[in-house]
Parts: structure tokens; sequence; C-alpha cells
């Protein structure tokens, strides 16, 4: 059975940030301790380390020596709002620069496949100043 647990709140350099996370708790609970994932909303990424997989199964000490009767999903929450405060599970994707992206439109859109007369093709690419080529094999290396 999967539990959708709300994101836990977690206080990283005095600030307060939700992580979404998921736990699947099996028939053998509380037997057994639940298994745990951060999933990342679209604009999160996964960072791998010591407590995360790069799929974002949650690896902590607390998962790995769970004991009936000891160890409950309050506690659980607790611990890994420690352990995110201190080893942040994900962080916002970064987004292109806006130079780069312009730059990539330009090339993808002004870029023209030509045909010459003998049948053979070429790519034709305006100069970077809008002016045309002077020569047919100028360039601005």
């Amino acid at each position: 059975m999967q539990d959708k647990i709300p994101p836990s709140l977690v206080l990283i350099q005095d600030k307060t940030y939700n992580i979404p996370v998921c736990l699947w708790i099996e028939e053998s609970y509380p037997q057994t301790a639940p298994i745990c994932y951060v999933r990342p909303t679209r604009e999160m990424m996964i960072l791998r380390g010591e407590y995360i997989s790069s799929n974002g199964e949650i690896q902590l000490p607390y998962l790995e020596e769970w004991k009936n009767g000891e160890c409950d999903l309050v506690s659980l929450l607790q611990v890994m709002a420690a352990m995110f405060g201190d080893f942040p599970p994900v962080c916002m994707q970064p987004h292109p620069q806006p130079e780069q992206d312009s730059c990539w439109l330009q090339f993808h859109r002004q870029a023209e496949v030509l045909s010459k007369a003998d049948g053979s093709s070429y790519l034709s690419l305006p100069r970077g100043d809008g002016q045309p080529f002077q020569q047919e094999n100028e360039t601005n290396c």
C-alpha cells in the first residue's frame, strides 16, 4: 500500500522548505520499515548523497535499524526533517541563461538549408551583426 504523506517541512539555513516524500507501507508494517522516496516536483531535481539514491530512495539509518514498537511514522518524519536540514535531498532545476536561450533560438530559427544548381546543399547562417557575408567561405572565428 502506498501512503502519500504531505511534504516534510524542513529548516535549511533559517528558511522553511517543503520536501515532497512518498512512503510505501507494506502489509508487514509495523514489523518492517516503510520504503521511502523523495518525489521532486517538476521544478526540482534530486541531490544524490549519503542518504538519497539517484532514484530518490531515502536510505536513513533510522529505516535500516527499524524496530517494531520503537519506531513509528511520526518519528521517521522528524528524523527526515532533521537530516534533510543538514543534507538537502532536492534543489531547484537550473534554468538556461536568457542569453544562451536566445542565441540557441536565433541559430535554429534563422539557419536555412539551400540547394545549389548542381544539386548539392549547404547551410546558410547569417552573420551575428546581420550583414551579408562578403565571400562564400567567410567566418568570424
